[in-house]
């Protein structure tokens, strides 16, 4: 049978034209069948097959031949060597049922059909012809590891022509030991298109009955490790005829691993192999002839006048190849040919007595034989001369190419010594480069600092750092940078070309360089004496690595300098493109260096603007999913990462890759919606624990610091162990858990996978389960040596840190190579097990949220600057956690407002139903006071754990989604969750008090409206028996006589009645009583000191805090001596905020009801309110721990108030029962008495004065406190809604923004020494401001303006419905349908229905008319009223409220005094936005007397010391103050009077305390975070306000000026504006 052996079709030759018309129709039918057919025109680019579709990731078997093509891709980029077995379904079903059959004896002889089948060689050929070059050399590399063979001539059906395969096999590298190294143990590794080496070839003349394939396979294949290098006819397919495959050439190579046991032939060789019959591929055949050292041919029948074989006059040794168990063998022929070839040594046959195994041995005998023979050899580059020749087409004849090529070779062919060429034509990124990264760690370190200013000796760096970058621009660009840049910034393909051939370039030449140092190493090492030779050699070996990242540094540093130029400076313009050129190579699938691995530093400026032109070319698709691996170095992580997604990262052999690189990976639009991303970034980065670093001080800093950086950018980690290096894979754990702890602290929850190498058994997992126990024992073992070093103790065990299950998060990978290198191919089990973790990893990820690439960038830069402090979790500041907290911030504002006012509605409620119990208007009728009480209490109480239910429940789904950057916050979740129990308990103790009061308040004015309406009653029985006694005379009586008579009633009636005088309540008395009880769990020593004065006597002058006994009077002294603020002064403005706070309220609660004069009604004192007052200033007190306040202090600041709240309480107690006296009141009656008297006697209607005097007297003063009291919630809920009072950081921008803008040194005074009283002004004022403008308040009181007329023309209806025999039935009617909304004040009501006098009907129309008066009167009242005017009456003040929104906490940072920002109520960590000089509150250095500079956000990353109240401990002796301090004179005499008070060793209660390091000032205030700047230029605003006002500040503060750095002077108004805005992260 023809063709066995290669699955030939049978071959007519003498078809001619026909033949190549049908081999077109072939190509366009193949292609067809596999989908490729608009591919062969628009080639498959290496973005299209890397990227992740649902094909990559899922199991789905081949349905149709159209899946092939795209099956072998997936399985050939993850380098699985079953990529050759494809089959499609419709195939495999032609194979056999899964079921048993019985046996068909009659229908063997039909062969079944094999028109559906495709031969893999087809497909591969179809593949080579549809890809674009890059695609066919990453098939050829990959093959290449398969240890397949590649295409070496490419036929093409259509052109009729084929093609040499020199670009796709140039990125192949091989490395092999030949015999002449065995000794030495070396080895050589090349470029195998570059390779000497001899080619021996193999084709087929006519029909062959053995297959020259499956032989090859088995020649080059030892006894124990067999492997299809070339695809044959035994194989799956392989027996399908090949439709486009025909005159295929590929070539395979056999190299030696310089072991005699298992090397075949200990020289390597190139092996050819022809498909087809040579008759019809003459041309093909001619290349092989001219190139090869041999050419076997095979046949079957030799044809004796063969002109192929005869005519030829062939360069190669020819060999004849035949089975004579053929029945077309032919002896005469086979003799006749050999003999005119003088071929009759070269001759091998396969008889019947010669199995296979003999034969393939003498054909290894023969093949060895020309081998060690031969002189020719070539490299397969130097076979392209030969293909043009025959006029063969070679793929590296674009123009492109050549033009890539000859810019390629323009930059590296003056390569001569590596660290010169460096130096000369890449310096920028050189020792300038290396020298700004040691400035920009240092100044986030300050580890040099000494005892020079803080400020002064940053200045000095950034200055050294500018003049850096001046240096840097100063230089002009190298030849080489020129060329470069010209070169990538051509059109896309050319660029794609130079940067390919820079690469292998750079590589060739570093190969070489490597391979010469070593053997000089090697020499040198022999003798002991050669230390220095070695180092020296060491070095080179070390600075020799020069690569393409190299030339993108140095650009990347071109950039950089550039942007210290002007900017219009042309240089600067001609330069701006760059990032644009670098974000699109990262689309082509190039990878970009984050991390510069020599330097050990990102170049933040140039990845940032790559990053930004990036999402600008990609937008709006630019969400991405990040993937990082970590390990020991050389354990395998790169290629893990590239079998895992087909990537190739740059790493060429021999050098020490450092840094790490990102790859961009497009997703596909059916996995877009399972992941939710557009790209997958791959980070790879160099190993840890890397030997060449190793013997560096800062090695294991630099491995954290990557280990973080990765970690934190990362969404999943896969941390690469090797298992056979335990202490290494403690190591890198130990690396690894720091990693993890410090991400988990700033909020980011990356999930990690661990990957376990070479671990190979079936049972691996079963196995292993003592290891994964083992492991995880190791883990929390680092989690708790991890957590102690980061001062983060709470993380005892990993799973503390991270999600982590032992079971789920292991993988256990084999061995990569099956056999022993170089020939041995990638272990199958290897890529499936990759593949698994690659689906596994997928899953993982579509449970993350993805980021936009701004957003990375941004987390990037965060990252980055806080891994340069030494304590990272606490120097990380970042705009997208800001962002995220901001809104956190936000929403719970939000929700808390929401709770708020509706517990404000329900007050309002409640205060009303209190009022109105008693009355008509009440629903209460049969209900006491106590028990309604205790009804609302219950009521208020559920309502609020309902409020608190709801509020958390908001919470918790806040947290459950997805976008937003959500889980960067969580870790405060728990922050607002006891936040939210706090605001509880907070409202329902103040709604409690109030409740209390109201009660209190109503009981009394019970009492008092008993007697007054018993009075009112016997004077309304007088007047009615006046008028009885007046119409019995029956004469008609003028007015004059009617008044002398109810005057001498009105006399005769009061002297009767019995007024009895209400005795004053002494307020003091119970005041005291108060107080005496808030201070009785203070013990004895409070209590005499309550006793030493009278409480009439305090209040009465200002409060003055001053140092009482020795030790207070020490601390004093010595804050006059030291940069710190005196303790005195920090007491004294606690003491007078608490104060001030406390008279708001008293000034509150004294303030008339009713906003006019002549109606004012004066509340009554209740003793809630001295109970709210005490409560105040112990809460107060206890946030201001931090303060160290003595009994004595809180004993005369709690007298200090009462005092002042005793007298006024007592003047509002004796105002009410002086308004509320009986007599009083009832004379204040009498002209109503009289006029009503009148009216009844001459029986006038009094419809109309009734109905004016019940809505002027009654209604319009209800409506318009009900008015009042709903506009506060609205007022507050309107200011809510603008952005100042969003959040606590936006309230404290615009504060400082508006200081900015007003540029007055008063104003920075007044908020610096006054912060809480200016931020109570600049909310009101922002409140004035807002509602002074347009007609928002108007339309507001509209509202409720139209609210409550509407319910009074609803109840006047409902009363009219309602049959009253009289006017005060209809009037009860009346009131209590609006009992739940206003009430009528009794006093009003009992005078309007004094000789009620009125036709209910008429009395109805009339109120009607006149509530339309009221409505239109009140209108113009309040539209006449301003809002400065009308928050005064408001009862729930919206200026208190939004105080206490934007003062939070209220804690001030304890070195410079800035507020916190923090949200939520009850948060456990103190923090601000913008730390100021210290010198701004006064701090001073007492040998200069000149103001402090150093900035607390600068000062926590110095060894500098402080020390203030808070700082606990024992000095062990006066000796050990800093070093700043000790030089002082002045000092030194303190000390001595120290001495002299027998306080050489004093406690920090005696004096200022011990001294403290500020990089630990966390011991002394561990609320407080204070991240360091992250930039010099973070501070610029209060640099530039202390700079502006340095002589005010120090003539305020009774200083000299400070000595500001030279930096601070030359802060603009627009920088400390955009310092600003920055340190807020606002847009």
């Amino acid at each position: 049978m023809e063709g066995i052996g290669d699955g030939d079709p049978p071959v007519d030759h003498n078809l001619g034209s026909n033949r190549n018309c049908h081999k077109e129709r072939q190509l366009q039918s193949l292609l067809e069948d596999l989908g490729l057919e608009q591919h062969y025109t628009k080639k498959l680019s290496l973005s299209e097959i890397l990227q992740i579709d649902l094909k990559a990731i899922t199991d789905e078997t081949v349905k149709c031949n159209s899946d092939l093509p795209w099956y072998f891709f997936k399985k050939l980029m993850m380098v699985n060597v079953t990529a050759r077995t494809i089959q499609s379904e419709c195939e495999s079903s032609n194979e056999g049922a899964t079921e048993m059959t019985e046996f068909d004896f009659d229908n063997q002889s039909d062969i079944p059909d094999s028109g559906e089948m495709v031969n893999p060689l087809d497909v591969i050929t179809a593949l080579f012809l549809c890809s674009d070059a890059f695609v066919q050399q990453e098939m050829a590399l990959k093959m290449s590891m398969c240890q397949f063979s590649v295409p070496l001539l490419l036929p093409d059906c259509d052109t009729k022509q084929c093609k040499l395969m020199l670009w796709a096999m140039r990125d192949i590298v091989k490395t092999y030991r030949p015999q002449s190294l065995l000794q030495s143990k070396g080895f050589t590794e090349e470029r195998i298109v570059l390779s000497e080496l001899p080619m021996i070839s193999f084709v087929r003349l006519g029909e062959c009955s053995m297959s020259k394939s499956e032989i090859l396979n088995k020649l080059l294949s030892n006894s124990e490790e067999y492997h299809d290098y070339f695809i044959h006819h035994d194989m799956r397919c392989g027996n399908t005829p090949r439709r486009i495959s025909n005159g295929l050439t590929e070539i395979a190579w056999y190299l030696p691993c310089g072991k005699k046991t298992i090397d075949i032939f200990s020289e390597p060789v190139a092996v050819a192999n022809l498909r087809g019959d040579i008759a019809s591929f003459e041309t093909q055949f001619s290349f092989l002839c001219q190139t090869s050292a041999a050419v076997f041919v095979f046949f079957d029948n030799l044809d004796p006048e063969c002109k192929l074989l005869t005519n030829l006059h062939h360069k190669a040794k020819m060999f004849l190849v035949s089975n004579q168990q053929s029945k077309c063998f032919r002896m005469d022929a086979l003799k006749t040919v050999a003999t005119k070839l003088g071929l009759t040594k070269n001759i091998i046959t396969k008889t019947k007595q010669k199995n296979y195994a003999d034969f393939v041995n003498d054909l290894r005998t023969m093949v060895n034989s020309v081998i060690e023979n031969t002189k020719k050899k070539m490299c397969i580059e130097k076979m392209a001369d030969i293909a043009h020749e025959l006029g063969i087409l070679v793929d590296e004849d674009c123009p492109e190419f050549q033009t890539a090529k000859e810019n390629a070779d323009a930059v590296t062919s003056k390569i001569q010594n590596t660290l010169e060429y460096k130096t000369n034509q890449l310096p920028l990124h050189g020792e300038i480069w290396k020298e700004l990264t040691i400035l920009e760690k240092e100044e986030f370190r300050l580890k040099n600092l000494g005892s020079e200013d803080i400020e002064i000796y940053k200045g000095g760096l950034q200055k050294k750092k500018e003049e850096l970058r001046e240096k840097q621009s100063s230089k002009n660009i190298s030849d080489a940078m020129t060329c470069f840049i010209n070169a990538i910034s051509s059109p896309g393909i050319e660029r794609r070309y130079f940067l390919k051939w820079m690469r292998m370039n750079l590589d060739n030449l570093s190969r070489e360089k490597l391979s010469g140092l070593r053997k000089e190493y090697k020499e040198k090492c022999k003798d002991a004496e050669n230390k220095e030779a070695i180092k020296v050699i060491d070095k080179e070996l070390s600075n020799s690595s020069l690569g393409t990242e190299h030339f993108f540094r140095e650009m990347g540093q071109i950039y950089e300098a550039s942007l210290s130029l002007p900017e219009h400076d042309l240089s600067r313009k001609q330069l701006q493109h760059l990032p644009k050129i670098c974000a699109g190579l990262l689309l082509d699938g190039f990878p970009l260096e984050l991390v510069d691995g020599d330097a050990s530093n990102i170049p933040l400026t140039w990845v940032s603007d790559v990053l930004s032109q990036l999402n600008e070319l990609v937008s709006p698709k630019n969400k991405i999913l990040v993937v990082t691996v970590l390990g020991v170095q050389s354990t395998g992580k790169s290629t893990l990462l590239n079998t895992m997604f087909g990537v190739q990262f740059a790493v060429s052999s021999g050098r020490c890759t450092r840094g790490a690189f990102m790859l961009l990976i497009r997703i596909s639009e059916d996995v877009r919606e399972v992941l939710n991303c557009d790209f997958m970034v791959i980070i790879d980065t160099e190993g840890l624990k890397s030997p060449e670093l190793a013997q560096l001080d800062d090695s294991h800093e630099h491995d954290n610091e990557l280990a973080t950086l990765v970690v934190g950018l990362s969404d999943i980690t896969i941390i690469n162990i090797a298992m056979e290096n335990s202490t290494q894979m403690k190591d890198i754990l130990q690396i690894v858990v720091h990693a993890f702890l410090r991400m988990k602290e700033v909020g980011k929850k990356p999930k990690c996978q661990f990957v376990h190498q070479n671990v190979s058994d079936v049972a691996a997992n079963e196995n292993t389960l003592r290891e994964r126990k083992l492991l995880l024992e190791q883990l929390n073992e680092m989690t708790q040596a991890a957590a102690k070093m980061e001062k983060k103790e709470k993380n005892k065990c990993f799973t503390d840190v991270m999600e982590y299950n032992p079971e789920t998060g292991n993988w256990y990978i084999p061995g990569l190579w099956n056999g022993n290198p170089p020939m041995a191919p990638v272990n199958a089990g290897y890529s499936e097990a990759v593949y698994q973790l690659k689906k596994n990893i997928t899953q993982i990820l579509g449970k993350s949220s993805a980021n936009d690439i701004l957003k990375f960038k941004e987390w990037m830069s965060s990252l980055w600057k806080a891994v340069k402090h030494e304590n990272f979790i606490f120097s990380f500041r970042n705009s997208l956690v800001a962002d995220a907290y901001m809104r956190l911030c936000t929403e719970f504002n939000n929700w808390e407002w929401d709770f708020k006012e509706s517990i404000y509605k329900w007050i309002t409620y409640a205060e009303t139903t209190i009022s109105n119990l008693g009355t008509p208007a009440s629903k209460f009728q049969r209900v006491g006071l106590k028990e309604l009480i205790l009804s609302l209490k219950s009521e208020v109480s559920t309502k609020l754990m309902e409020l608190e239910k709801e509020l958390l429940e908001k919470l918790k789904n806040y947290f459950k989604q997805k976008d937003g950057n959500v889980h960067l916050v969580e870790g405060y979740k728990e922050e607002f969750a006891n936040s939210a129990k706090t605001l509880r308990k907070d409202m329902q103790n103040s709604v409690y008090s109030q409740l209390t009061a109201a009660a209190e308040i109503k009981q009394g004015r019970t009492e008092v409206q008993k007697i007054k309406e018993n009075h009112t009653k016997e004077i309304e029985k007088a007047v009615c028996a006046l008028i009885d006694k007046c119409r019995q005379t029956k004469v008609q009586m003028r007015d004059e006589q009617l008044n002398q008579e109810f005057d001498k009633m009105w006399n005769e009636t009061v002297q009767k009645l019995s007024f009895s005088k209400q005795e004053p309540t002494n307020v003091f008395t119970t005041v005291s009583h108060y107080l005496r009880q808030n201070l009785s769990s203070k013990g004895s020593h409070a209590c005499e000191l309550l006793s030493q004065r009278s409480l009439q006597d305090c209040g009465r002058t200002p409060f003055k805090y001053e140092a009482k006994g020795k030790m207070e009077r020490v601390k004093k002294t010595m804050s006059d001596y030291l940069p710190f603020q005196d303790p005195t002064i920090r007491v004294q403005n606690t003491a007078d905020n608490i104060i001030a706070e406390c008279t708001q309220y008293v000034m509150e609660k004294v303030k008339t009801e009713k906003p006019e004069a002549d109606t004012k009604t004066t509340k009554n004192y209740s003793d809630a309110y001295i109970q709210e007052i005490l409560r105040i200033i112990d809460e107060r007190l206890q946030k201001n721990q931090d303060i160290t306040i003595g009994i004595e202090f809180e004993v005369s600041l709690k007298q200090h108030i009462c005092g002042i709240a005793a007298r006024h309480f007592q003047i509002m107690h004796d105002d009410f029962l002086c308004e509320n006296d009986p007599y009083v009141c009832l004379n204040k009656n009498k002209e109503k008495f009289c006029d009503g008297f009148k009216d009844v006697f001459h029986q006038r209607d009094q419809s109309q004065k009734k109905a004016e005097e019940f809505t002027k007297q009654c209604l319009k003063p209800a409506v318009e406190n009900f008015v009042y009291s709903k506009l506060g919630p609205h007022i507050i809920g309107e200011m809510k809604n603008q952005s100042q009072f969003n959040a606590r950081v936006y309230s404290q921008y615009e504060i400082l923004l508006d200081l900015l803008s007003k540029d007055s040194f008063r104003e920075y005074v007044r908020y610096i020494r006054s912060y809480e009283s200016y931020v109570k002004e600049w909310i009101h004022e922002q409140i004035v401001k807002h509602f002074s403008n347009g007609s928002k308040l108007f339309e507001l009181v509209e509202q409720h303006l139209d609210s409550s007329s509407s319910s009074i023309k609803d109840a006047i209806y409902q009363a009219k419905r309602k049959t009253s025999a009289d006017l005060k039935t209809f009037i009860n009617n009346f009131c209590q349908e609006l009992g739940k909304k206003l009430v009528i004040s009794q006093d009003a009501l009992g005078a309007f229905m004094i000789l009620k006098k009125a036709n209910q009907e008429q009395f109805a129309d009339w109120f009607t008319q006149f509530v339309d008066e009221m409505e239109q009167a009140l209108r113009k009242e309040f539209k006449e009223r301003d809002i400065e005017k009308i928050l005064k009456h408001l009862d729930a003040k919206p200026q208190n409220e939004l105080f206490t929104s934007v003062i939070g906490c209220g804690k001030q940072c304890p070195f410079c005094a800035v507020a916190c920002v923090s949200g939520g109520g009850d948060h456990s960590e103190h923090t601000a936005q913008l730390h100021r000089p210290q010198g701004l509150n006064g701090y001073r250095w007492e040998d200069t007397k000149k103001l402090v500079t150093d900035i607390c956000s600068s000062s926590v990353v110095s060894d500098n010391l402080f020390h203030c109240d808070a700082t606990k401990g024992k000095w062990d002796s006066y000796a050990t103050m800093h070093r700043k301090q000790f030089e002082n004179a002045k000092i030194v005499q303190l000390f001595s009077r120290l001495r002299f008070l027998n306080l050489t060793h004093f406690d920090c209660d005696a004096i200022s305390n011990k001294w403290h390091s500020y990089n630990n000032y966390r011991f002394i205030f561990p609320g407080w975070k204070i991240p360091p700047d992250g930039s010099y230029q973070a501070s610029d605003y209060w640099k530039y306000v202390m700079a502006r006002f340095n002589d005010e500040f120090a003539e305020a503060y009774n200083a000299k000026p400070a000595d500001i750095p030279t930096t601070w002077k030359t802060i603009t108004h627009l920088q400390a504006e955009k310092s600003l805005k920055e340190s807020f992260n606002m847009s």
